[in-house]
């Protein structure tokens, strides 16, 4: 299958919804989004950008990284001691030289001044000696500097470019920004460095019984999603320019999707068949091609995923905030790691894992499965296996807040003891004080999981 070849024949807007025997298997379905995202990449046109170094951290870059500068820039004391020009011993000049400041006046051969670490050498010095290697002897005149070992020719000195010299390549492109590399960048004259352009992504909320503010009240219930949807996707490596609140209503949906500058859409909710879920009758007017429509996992199942051009795709997630999770991480997540992957590189994990992280751990508590589709359950780590965590319903949050992965359950279920996939967090978690340790809920009964 390729990667604009949808999963399903298209069908009549009024004949798709909850049709279970349409949907997509999970893993298949995770697999169609990365090539979606790898095709979409490719159509892409997304030049570098300059960012300052203080927003660089953990991208890449997007050239090498060649110094501006030498480094050392000029030569420079490697220790506080006293700068000396030819055989001892020295006659020693009252001035200090002192990091960031105007340098001393030329040596003459035997005599030495004082000098800083770091600070820049005067010219004809031949060494540097340090303070506790020598010592100073009073006499009617200046004071003679003697040293206390052998001086060898431009010891302690940093000579200029001893790092490396102007234009040097330092780092190839394509090498992760860390704490070291903002450093190096930083010492060889940069204020901002090249990092491949993110995805753009817009959210899109929709219905109209979401409160921005205040308490629920009179059938109209927080919006849950908008808040937690730009954040996430911003740590999966986009850059989300607007969410957006969309009231049900078609044209105005129709309008925000097919005049929107993301490469991917998102939307929250009416990807079903209910009297105002009107995602899908905007695809087929906007000509969009369906690539997954419905996934065999819950919570989630009505979730989509279709192309919308050569370079720009949908992905519709279902309105119960947990289910929105569930989609996220099994199209948005894939699909964007295909479009950050630069042509021939290596794709990041999906969403990315921490340090250490182990893709599939054992269960401390068996789950009981869906008897045809895929769970996603919030789990945290205890002991080196993990515990799945009591609220997972669709349309709950409180589990996946404290949850360090989500555990992917095969139909049927897990046992106590099986080893099992894991969804990494695009975040560092810790485990919760002992006070929030979790309890595995009662199983639910075969079939009660809802989208």
């Amino acid at each position: 299958m390729t990667p604009g070849q949808p999963a399903t024949s298209p069908a009549p807007a009024s004949e798709r919804g909850h049709g279970h025997h349409r949907a997509t298997p999970w893993p298949e379905a995770r697999a169609l989004a990365a090539r979606a995202g790898a095709g979409a990449r490719a159509a892409a046109d997304r030049p570098p950008v300059r960012v300052p170094l203080g927003q660089a951290l953990g991208r890449t870059l997007a050239e090498p990284l060649r110094a501006l500068t030498d480094l050392p820039s000029f030569d420079s004391s490697a220790m506080d001691g006293w700068a000396v020009a030819g055989p001892a011993p020295w006659t020693v000049r009252e001035e200090s030289v002192l990091a960031g400041h105007t340098g001393a006046a030329a040596l003459d051969p035997g005599e030495a001044v004082r000098i800083a670490t770091g600070a820049r050498v005067p010219a004809g010095a031949t060494a540097v000696v340090r303070t506790e290697h020598s010592r100073t002897e009073p006499g009617a005149g200046p004071a003679l500097l003697h040293p206390l070992r052998e001086v060898v020719p431009g010891q302690d000195i940093r000579p200029r470019g001893q790092e490396c010299g102007t234009g040097d390549a330092l780092l190839p492109a394509g090498s992760l920004v860390g704490p070291a590399v903002l450093g190096l960048a930083a010492a060889a004259g940069y204020d901002e460095i090249a990092v491949p352009a993110r995805p753009r992504v817009e959210v899109l909320v929709l219905g109209d019984e979401l409160l921005t503010a205040g308490l629920p009240h009179e059938g109209l219930i927080r919006d849950a999603l908008g808040p937690m949807l730009g954040p996430w996707l911003t740590a999966l490596g986009a850059e989300v320019l607007a969410t957006r609140r969309i009231g049900d209503d078609a044209e105005e949906l129709y309008e925000a999707v097919t005049t929107s500058a993301a490469e991917l859409v998102v939307t929250t909710g009416g990807t079903a068949a209910g009297p105002v879920d009107h995602v899908h009758r905007v695809l087929d007017k906007a000509g969009a091609t369906l690539l997954v429509d419905g996934v065999k996992v819950r919570p989630g199942h009505p979730m989509l995923l279709a192309r919308l051009d050569a370079g720009r795709h949908l992905v519709g997630l279902p309105g119960n905030p947990l289910a929105a999770v569930s989609g996220l991480l099994t199209l948005a997540a894939p699909l964007l790691a295909a479009l950050i992957t630069p042509p021939g590189g290596t794709a990041p994990p999906s969403p990315p894992a921490p340090p250490g992280e182990h893709p599939a751990a054992p269960l401390r508590d068996g789950v009981q499965g869906h008897p045809h589709d895929t769970r996603l359950v919030p789990v945290v780590r205890r002991d080196g296996s993990v515990v799945p965590l009591r609220y997972n319903g669709p349309a709950m949050l409180r589990g996946i807040a404290a949850a360090d992965a989500m555990a992917v359950v095969p139909p049927g279920g897990a046992e106590p003891g099986q080893r099992i996939e894991l969804l990494a967090l695009p975040w560092p978690t810790e485990p919760p004080a002992a006070t929030a340790t979790p309890v595995s809920p009662p199983a639910p009964a075969q079939g009660a999981c809802s989208t």
